[in-house]
């Protein structure tokens, strides 16, 4: 969520340094963990003791894992000047960080399947590190031309400090925190129910696919922030709401509901027949998921907007203890496979977050 604390707070020079430098911090201090746990036998104690990966991914999980080291400073440098991007209506230079990345992305891949000898974990997982980092040098490049000629020099605002910033931000980046954590617990949750194998392995595909109807989503929280204050902003980005909600899900729905999706699996992901199965299951459970995200997205900023991040993180907070109970709930209930329970239970929880966000905006407006 440093992306939404940078669109709302950086209007102003000083505010972008002391961002910055809070952004640096963090990064560093996540870093040293990701570090900690790639490179020593902690990496054992998560994967096989706490998430009972099977044994065959440990070897190629910590390779990768080790290769992604660069990822979470590569990633909050760049949603910084992201932010700042979005906050000074140059949102096109996202658009051309994120073909930067994409291109980098596809030529590593593409030289690591037809070039080399390298193991796929080994080309994947340097494709992404090396893309998000190309990505965050072009931010970093882009955004000067508005640090140098847009920002004020001086305050124009309330002096970001680190009380008010951490007041701020702590409940946005609990957001992504728990959302990011919640996952690895799926997959333990899924790797305790049956048909544990399938359901590991369809659940990268199915949920890569979901990700991408609700990064939409994900994407129009900033947008909520930057234009609200605009004349006749909140009735527009309310209609819009409504409308990427309707269409998200009517996509998602298009896929899960013809032999569309069947056809996505098999020819585009590469599944075998048995797998395609049950990711077009699956798929038709997570019909609901990009329509509650871009809902989502419209009461946290609608909150960030007022500067009461509380609501955010105690709607996550929600969301992670359903999961947790309704995952815990499966490994000792479920009788089919484990993927189409953790993604009911990710669907109910992801609704009880936006209708908690929904009471908590409703309750201060």
């Amino acid at each position: 969520m440093l992306l939404t604390a940078s669109t709302a707070l950086a209007k102003d020079l000083p505010s972008y340094k002391k961002l910055f430098k809070f952004m640096l911090i963090m990064s560093l201090v996540l870093s040293a963990i990701h570090i900690l746990i790639a490179f020593t036998p902690l990496f054992f104690f998560v994967a096989n003791d706490l998430m009972n990966v099977p044994k065959a991914l440990l070897g190629p999980g910590k390779t990768g894992l080790q290769i992604m080291t660069p990822w979470t400073l590569m990633i909050a440098w760049r949603r910084l000047n992201q932010g700042v991007m979005i906050k000074h209506g140059s949102s096109n230079m996202v658009a051309i960080g994120t073909a930067i990345r994409l291109i980098t992305l596809v030529f590593v891949l593409s030289y690591g399947r037809w070039f080399s000898d390298l193991s796929g974990i080994i080309v994947g997982s340097s494709a992404v590190a090396l893309a998000v980092t190309a990505e965050a040098i072009y931010a970093q490049l882009a955004v000067r031309r508005i640090l140098r000629g847009i920002l004020s020099k001086e305050n124009v605002s309330e002096q970001v400090t680190r009380k008010s910033f951490i007041r701020f931000y702590l409940p946005l980046a609990i957001t992504p925190l728990a959302s990011l954590l919640i996952h690895p617990v799926g997959s333990a949750g899924m790797s305790r129910m049956p048909e544990a194998l399938p359901s590991l392995a369809a659940w990268p595909v199915v949920y890569g696919l979901v990700f991408i109807t609700r990064s939409l989503g994900f994407a129009f929280n900033e947008v909520v922030v930057a234009l609200l204050p605009h004349p006749n902003g909140k009735l527009e980005l309310l209609r819009f709401t409504r409308i990427l909600a309707i269409s998200t899900s009517a996509f998602l729905g298009v896929l899960a509901l013809t032999p569309i999706g069947g056809y996505w699996f098999l020819y585009v992901a590469g599944l075998s027949e048995e797998l395609a199965y049950i990711s077009s299951i699956t798929l038709v459970f997570a019909i609901l998921m990009p329509g509650y995200q871009a809902y989502q997205a419209w009461y946290s900023g609608l909150l960030v907007n007022k500067n009461l991040t509380n609501g955010i993180s105690f709607a996550v907070l929600i969301y992670a203890i359903i999961a947790i109970i309704g995952l815990w709930l499966g490994t000792r209930l479920a009788t089919f496979p484990g993927i189409y329970w953790a993604v009911n239970v990710f669907v109910f929880a992801g609704l009880s977050q936006t209708l908690y966000l929904r009471y908590s905006y409703k309750r201060i407006g």
